[in-house]
């Protein structure tokens, strides 16, 4: 009995039908296409699982989605190269992706820098409407091909922390001679200032700190920082960390593996970076109120950087980005994009976002929660 006659009898007709065809044909979609094995390196350690753990969900939903015929092993910083080299790795083919920040290339070129986080852009919902919609996804690939890649957004911390410091920071005189773990482009604004900046990898921070190779670091927020135990060897915890706003991890694939894969891969591991993108977010979301809460109550004290402070890094990021953007042609072209959506997307923001949850901020403070 062929297909159509075996749909007729069974009685399936109209929307039905065409979902049992659909049904019925997938298998052999599926043979059709071969199997692939990938190997992605990631900057993170496990131990971090909520960073790490975005690559292995997008390595899952592609699984999945292929029914396992579209393979990607997911590898901890350190077990193929360190975590500082990932991108490297996959431009050279050494693995076909990563899982990464953009921005710690930032010193190969000021441009990595605005895939991720720059000081006073976007928060974490006005970056990925950028990427997704205003056009960032395509500015950012046009740079990535000139380095042998190919970018997918792939999570999102939301906006961080300060950083932990070892003493106070209430002027901006106290940032002189400071020695910061701090991640990409923020150095060289705080660099700017007196402060020396300093690139390590996640792993590497606590043994700096708790040795005093480093003064002070920044990670990521609450949850993270907990786990890396920052707060046993410096007590003072500061906010906003103005430099990552909404700073964005990537899935870096090598540009010639990328063009190989079969159009529903690509579309596979497209969706699987964007559902990894928004998991990332709402998992931070729901552990870091709890982890701060358990931070403050282990001796961390909360701490937010003077308008003085602020001012002057504000000031000093805007000197960066002129004398930047003068020399660096593919940095212009996409701060310029995201400059003219910031001003636009912080106004709704004001109206929208700000007001509403400035209220119910209000009642948590008054314990009307």
């Amino acid at each position: 009995m062929d297909r159509r006659s075996f749909i007729r009898k069974a009685g399936v007709t109209g929307a039905g039908a065409a979902a049992s065809a659909a049904l019925l044909a997938a298998p052999a979609i599926a043979q059709s296409l071969p199997k692939v094995s990938w190997r992605c390196t990631s900057s993170f350690p496990k131990a971090l699982d909520t960073i790490y753990g975005a690559g292995e969900t997008m390595a899952r939903y592609v699984r999945e989605a292929t029914d396992g015929n579209f393979n990607i092993q997911v590898f901890a910083a350190g077990e193929i190269v360190p975590g500082l080299q990932a991108a490297d790795a996959a431009a050279a083919g050494t693995v076909e992706c990563c899982h990464t920040a953009s921005y710690y290339y930032w010193g190969k070129n000021p441009t990595f820098a605005l895939a991720t986080a720059v000081p006073f852009m976007f928060n974490a919902r006005q970056m990925n409407a950028w990427i997704y919609h205003g056009g960032g996804h395509d500015l950012l690939n046009e740079f990535y091909a000139k380095q042998g890649l190919y970018g997918l957004a792939c999570g999102n911390t939301g906006a961080q922390m300060g950083g932990w410091y070892r003493k106070e920071i209430n002027t901006v005189a106290d940032l002189k001679g400071l020695k910061m773990r701090v991640g990409g482009f923020a150095g060289k604004v705080l660099e700017t200032l007196g402060l020396v900046p300093q690139q390590i990898a996640g792993g590497d921070i606590y043994p700096a700190l708790e040795k005093g190779t480093i003064d002070a670091a920044e990670w990521v927020g609450p949850y993270d920082d907990e786990k890396l135990g920052f707060h046993k060897v410096a007590p003072y915890y500061y906010y906003p960390g103005w430099w990552e706003g909404g700073p964005t991890l990537h899935a870096l694939v090598n540009l010639a593996k990328w063009q190989e894969l079969p159009k529903p891969y690509q579309v596979a591991l497209t969706s699987a970076c964007q559902a990894a993108n928004c998991d990332m977010m709402a998992t931070y979301d729901y552990k870091n109120p709890a982890a701060l809460r358990r931070l403050v109550a282990n001796g961390a004290q909360l701490r937010p950087f003077s308008q003085e402070v602020m001012k002057a890094c504000f000031e000093a990021s805007n000197q960066n980005y002129g004398e930047i953007s003068a020399s660096n042609a593919d940095f212009k072209k996409i701060f310029d994009s995201q400059v003219a959506f910031r001003k636009d997307a912080y106004l709704w923001a004001q109206l929208s976002e700000y007001t509403f949850d400035t209220f119910m901020m209000v009642q948590q403070r008054t314990e009307a929660l």
